[in-house]
């Protein structure tokens, strides 16, 4: 079996045989024979093709922590699928050899169906999919037609993304995806288009709001520290603010160490000190819930940045105890702490029992 093209979901014709992507908010208009910003979609004869459907980059068995997902399923394994290509061009891109680059040609890299998504992920004893390593919406038919597939399935459907998608877009997967993990840079213009060329980026933002106020979606917001970039208290407080006031305190937000790579290779990975000014950011902004991510396991006096532990904001106790990718359920019943029941935000079987 080979990868095929198809013609995508959401576009519309233009005159002179030109079309308009409508699948991410770049809304390309793109004419006879040329392609869009993400490399992935072509016009023919005034019709817009996906040239990547089924090509797959990266196929793994993860925990879902790594997305990272942390109130999202704990300690559950998840399917996890990357294909090709990014609509944005971020100078610190990590995963540069499959973003940054056009699809392969058919038959050059290998081909997955949305049934062998299905196949495979029950076969490793998964409990969803999650569609990852590169930006899922520049294959979004083959990840719309999986995701109807798993939760027909009774598997749960992830989006690891830079939530660039239309609201035509997210409304179109919204009944089938269960959460999204985004990616939010920073919180000024300057940034956005110094970094990923972006010069709208807060349809990011109302795209993500979207997804957790219409769609019900469980929202996590990573936030990527880069030296002399987005290390600022004003990003930090902007990022931690609309956090709060439009997903909600009991969202988490991860603010990670970056290791420059790409473009930014000259630059030194982030000091530990801009991880504890976001951390405390989001703790003045009200965040309940704030982790750290890519620090190695610390000792003496910088263990108190490694935030790993899910801690109930109203007693103290650990509900999730977490080293590395390994994870253990402390305190935690449903989406509640076991010792004092408060509600702490979490995503699991039980409670999506409960919402059906």
């Amino acid at each position: 079996m080979v990868a095929r093209s198809c013609e995508t979901n959401l576009y519309e014709q233009l005159p002179g045989s030109r079309v308009r992507c409508d699948v991410c908010q770049w809304h390309c208009n793109i004419g006879p024979g040329e392609l869009g910003v993400c490399r992935t979609r072509q016009n023919t004869d005034g019709a817009l093709f996906s040239l990547n459907y089924g090509i797959a980059s990266s196929i793994a068995v993860d925990p879902i922590e790594k997305k990272p997902l942390f109130h999202f399923f704990p300690a559950s394994r998840v399917f996890s699928v990357g294909g090709w290509g990014c609509n944005f061009r971020c100078l610190h891109c990590q995963n540069w050899q499959i973003s940054c680059t056009a699809p392969p040609e058919a038959g050059k890299s290998g081909f997955i169906s949305p049934e062998m998504v299905i196949d495979l992920a029950e076969q490793e004893d998964c409990q969803g999919i999650a569609w990852t390593y590169n930006e899922p919406s520049t294959w979004f038919e083959f990840t719309l037609d999986s995701a109807r597939m798993a939760k027909e399935n009774g598997m749960y459907t992830a989006y690891v993304t830079n939530g660039y998608l239309t609201p035509e877009a997210l409304d179109m997967i919204g009944p089938y995806l269960d959460a999204w993990r985004v990616d939010i840079k920073g919180f000024t213009d300057e940034l956005y288009k110094d970094l990923s060329g972006l010069a709208h980026w807060r349809g990011i933002l109302d795209t993500t709001s979207r997804a957790r106020n219409k769609w019900n979606m469980h929202v996590e917001v990573i936030t990527n520290i880069i030296p002399t970039l987005n290390d600022t208290e004003d990003q930090f407080r902007g990022i931690a603010g609309w956090i709060r006031d439009y997903l909600g305190e009991l969202t988490p937000w991860h603010v990670t160490r970056a290791y420059p790579q790409y473009r930014l290779k000259h630059l030194p990975p982030t000091p530990l000190s801009s991880i504890a000014k976001a951390v405390d950011a989001g703790l003045a902004e009200n965040l309940r819930f704030v982790y750290t991510g890519n620090i190695p396991i610390p000792a003496g006096k910088d263990a108190s940045l490694c935030k790993e532990d899910t801690h109930c904001y109203s007693c103290g106790s650990v509900a999730i105890r977490r080293t590395g990718y390994q994870t253990r359920i402390t305190g935690l019943r449903g989406s509640n702490c076991t010792s004092c029941g408060t509600h702490l935000n979490f995503r699991t079987a039980e409670t999506l029992a409960a919402e059906c």
